[in-house]
């Protein structure tokens, strides 16, 4: 992986954290680069005029009357390449986004294009500029003056309550205890130097501090930059968000639907921590951060943490979390069987659980997971803790998988134990022959399913011979312990099983495979086969469209190859995507594939049960795992993930050489088929304690959302090897657009307190069609060929003739699906936003701009029709002609859409079901 490094260049001890800051930095001026639109780049000195009503730059060929913008002539000011200057080809891969910023002034909407050297430099400018925009009128006397904030009263407040003596000074040590009372996950040393600092610099050492001196230490550790700036984007005021900018902060950025003014107020109830502003109904930065932390923010769909999906489709159509040797704390060779790694695999919603009987020393079953193990246990005891525990975490049925090791005596007794035990738990009615498919998770709740053999019909005797492919034999005969009367010439192993544990199997006969031409004829749908991790590895890469096939009526379970001797865990994903069901894996082993497993169960209400996507459940539909691009019938998506910081990141464990410095980086890595592989990072964010600055943004294109997994990993760049800091595991269905902090957990899946990233989301339908170009969005329209779906011939000629009907319909609804989402780009391009942008956003950016302007050309947008028309009123500048000829193409192309969309979709259902 390239090494990156990132320079800041604003000065380090400068933290620009309230909008005075940012005007006293613009009052200095600094050295910007102005882009023409010949794209050529200039290095010119920027400043802000003592008066505050203009920008100056300088040396300039004009005079230097005309070297200067009037802040009242500004009419907006964009953040990122959002003008067909810095979009155009030349330009855009020389510096990167978040260090080029538009100010858009004049009543012809013309832009000045300047890029800075650092994105800190780029917020100092954007943030003050839009505040003097708004208070170009009536400009504070001077930033900082007048009356206290809302934040200074309430933090003096705070003081006052420790200050118990009235004496208007308190000690250090308890206004340290104060801060990280306030912000709980800020180090003490920190917060300590802080005070050490104000007091030299203000001349007042001493055990004690002032109110001044404690509001001054508070406003610098816990104001966040990013989050200041967030705040300055949506207020109307500056200084805190009331109850119209919240509303709409939650509707067009976080995408939040049904929002009223109550639900703001409720929130600013629960995190304003001033009680002015929870009267008033303001939320000031304190509060904002506070909401933007909670739980009630999360990256992580709410609609999620409870059961969201059908549950009434056959066991077949879903993926089940399944365990392997779960009870095996260590590694399979030296690991001690014990019994409380049952207890953890169900608490954490496991429903498939192996179970390996050995005869044991005292004529009854005991579990071990393999021979070696320092100890064993009664088969009793573990049949009892799943009786205790089975339906702990879940409702859904649970699978036990028996793999038989013992004599038929011994058989006996466990099948009396699991009888006696687990009583009307057990599910033991006959399978129904009229039916082809399994019953559902619904039908099945709090029932405990056994998989295992069971004899042949004929046999009448009290046991019989099955052949026995299953796991565990490669174990055995490592240790010698395999039967010795193994069969000659290699052929398939036999097995002595007793009727009373076979009478115990219903609905998860384990059979032999033999080929899936075999099954498709023959197996019936209550039978089930394992595979060993190789012997599916290979179907997946050789034939995953029949494996996927076979999947959607029978079960079918994966076991880790018996060469993982350290219980290491396969890839669940190479598995998934064939629609294998059950992926056993090796619970108490931590790293990337148990995230994967854990991160993907938790979609469901972490019930142990997902369904699989539709394109693996229909009986007409055909699906191969390793398609290299969008598959037909599913809508590829991009992801537009922005990186923006990270908040109380522990040390990477073991590293005390490295002294207290963590110089992180993120890398965020998509999961899912083939083609929907990749992983990104950020550069490395140098010195920069425990909270930093990454601001960076990173594109993905999904092509089969529903089995697709986020990763984010955060790592500690050194120049040995990387070190790992934390991780968290999210299925890209879960995700909730918007600004989010990502929980961050360590590598067993523990959550680390207040260890956070701060990142933006945003999904977009793929544009145009065709391959998601990584240079992507701003691509030119219309040069590339645009493609349509096809249909794939079966060879058989009466059905393809019938399919070819389809291939006009199907490029209609492609022509007209892609007219509108090229349309609704272009609409959003002229109004300066990306194409991850909403319509809200870009109907609140035009309303911004005739705001500010003073020629005041005006525009109505009427919303009593069916397809709202925006016309404006009298003579309006080029740009905004543009704008309104964009909007009327998007209402145009979507009216097509929605008026002829039946008629097309009416013609291709008719296609398949003469199919």
């Amino acid at each position: 992986k390239k090494k990156t490094v990132s320079f800041s260049t604003m000065p380090n001890d400068r933290k620009i954290n309230s909008t005075a800051a940012c005007i006293s930095f613009m009052l200095e001026g600094c050295e910007l680069k102005k882009v023409r639109s010949n794209s050529r780049m200039y290095s010119r000195f920027f400043v802000l005029d003592a008066d505050m009503r203009s920008v100056r730059w300088e040396p300039s060929k004009k005079d230097s009357e005309k070297a200067k913008i009037e802040i009242k002539s500004v009419k907006e000011v964009r953040v990122g390449k959002k003008t067909p200057v810095l979009r155009s080809n030349g330009l855009s891969d020389q510096f990167p986004d978040e260090c080029a910023f538009s100010i858009i002034y004049g009543d012809n909407y013309e832009s000045l294009d300047l890029v800075a050297s650092s994105a800190d430099v780029v917020s100092a400018w954007v943030m003050g500029l839009r505040y003097l925009v708004s208070y170009g009128k009536h400009t504070p006397a001077a930033p900082g003056t007048g009356h206290p904030s809302l934040r200074t009263s309430w933090i003096s407040s705070v003081f006052d309550l420790a200050d118990l003596e009235k004496s208007g000074r308190i000690p250090v040590s308890r206004a340290v205890q104060l801060i990280k009372a306030l912000n709980p996950g800020m180090k003490t040393s920190t917060i300590e130097l802080k005070f050490k600092e104000l007091q030299k610099a203000s001349e007042r050492p001493g055990a004690e501090v002032a109110c001044d001196l404690f509001v001054e230490a508070y406003c610098e550790l816990c104001t966040r930059p990013e989050i200041f700036f967030l705040l300055v984007q949506f207020s109307s005021n500056k200084e805190y968000l009331g109850l119209k900018d919240l509303l709409t902060f939650l509707e067009v950025e976080q995408g939040m639907e049904g929002v009223t003014e109550e639900k703001c107020l409720e929130i600013v109830g629960k995190y304003e921590p001033s009680k002015e502003g929870r009267e008033k109904g303001y939320l000031a930065i304190d509060g904002f951060t506070r909401y933007l932390l909670s739980s009630d923010c999360s990256i992580f769909d709410p609609q999620h943490r409870k059961v969201c999906q059908d549950m009434a489709q056959p066991l077949s159509h879903y993926y089940i979390s399944s365990a392997h040797s779960a009870c095996l704390l260590e590694d399979n060779f030296w690991g001690r069987s014990d019994i409380s790694g049952y207890i953890s695999a169900l608490g954490l919603g496991c429903r498939s659980i192996e179970l390996v009987l050995w005869d044991g020393p005292e004529g009854e079953p005991v579990v071990y997971t393999s021979p070696s193990a320092a100890s064993c246990v009664p088969f009793r005891a573990v049949v009892g803790l799943i009786d205790q525990h089975a339906f702990a975490a879940s409702a859904y049925p649970l699978i036990l998988c028996l793999v038989v090791r013992c004599s038929a005596a011994q058989q006996r007794l466990a099948a009396q134990c699991l009888r006696k035990t687990l009583g009307e738990k057990l599910y033991l009615e006959p399978p129904n022959p009229a039916a082809s498919y399994l019953p559902s998770p619904e039908q099945l709740k709090g029932r405990i399913l056994i998989k295992g053999k069971k004899l042949p019909p004929g046999c009448e005797d009290s046991e019989g011979e099955v052949s026995d492919e299953e796991e565990g034999w490669e174990l055995a005969r490592r240790l010698g312990q395999e039967d010795r009367e193994g069969p000659e010439g290699g052929g398939p192993r036999r097995l002595r099983l007793s009727r009373e544990l076979s009478e115990l199997v219903s609905l998860c006969q384990a059979v032999p495979f033999q080929d899936f031409e075999s099954s498709r004829r023959g197996q019936r749908y209550w039978e089930m086969c394992s595979f060993s991790e190789v012997e599916a590895g290979r179907f997946a890469n050789e034939c995953p469209a029949e494996l996927v096939s076979y999947n959607k009526r029978f079960l079918s379970r994966v076991y880790p190859s018996p060469m993982r001797i350290d219980a290491s865990n396969m890839n669940p994903q190479d598995f998934w995507k064939c629609g294998c069901q059950m992926v056993a894996m090796n619970y108490q082993t931590p790293g990337l594939m148990m995230d994967l497993n854990a991160g993907w169960f938790r979609q469901n209400g972490a019930c142990g049960y997902v369904l699989r996507p539709a394109i693996m459940r229909e009986e007409v539909s055909y699906f191969s795992a390793n398609a290299k691009d969008s598959l037909p019938g599913v809508p590829a998506q991009l992801l537009h993930l922005k990186v923006i910081s990270g908040q109380n990141l522990p040390k990477p464990k073991g590293s005390g050489a490295k002294g207290e410095v963590v110089e992180p980086y993120v890398c965020a890595e998509i999961h899912g088929i083939p083609a929907d592989c990749a992983e990104h990072r950020t550069k490395t964010a140098l010195q920069s304690g425990d909270n930093p600055i990454f601001d960076e943004s990173l594109e993905f294109q999904i092509n089969l959302p529903e089995l697709a997994v986020l990763r984010f990993v955060v790592l500690d760049d050194d120049y040995i090897g990387d070190e790992f800091i934390a991780q968290y595991t999210i299925p890209f269905e879960c995700l909730q657009p918007g600004y989010r902090h990502v929980p961050l957990q360590s590598l067993a899946g523990e959550p680390l307190p207040h260890a956070t990233l701060f990142v933006h989301v945003a999904i977009t339908d793929r544009r145009g069609g065709g391959k998601g170009h990584r240079r992507g969005l701003a691509g030119r329209r219309g040069r590339r060929v645009r493609e349509y779906t096809s249909t794939k011939a079966t060879g058989i000629k009466a059905i393809d003739e019938v399919f070819r009907t389809a291939t006009q319909p199907l490029r209609e609804a492609t022509d007209l699906r892609e007219n509108v989402q090229n349309a609704l780009v272009s609409f959003k391009e002229l109004c300066g936003l990306t194409p991850a942008a909403n319509m809200k956003q870009c109907i609140l950016t035009v309303a911004a701009w005739l705001l500010h302007s003073d020629s005041a050309p005006s525009v109505t947008l009427n919303l009593a029709e069916r397809y709202p028309p925006m016309e404006a009123q009298g003579p309006i500048p080029d740009l905004l002609r543009k704008v309104l000829t964009a909007y009327e193409t998007m209402i145009q192309t979507s009216r097509t859409l929605i008026e002829s969309a039946d008629a097309v979709y009416a013609k291709l259902i008719q296609a398949q079901q003469a199919g």
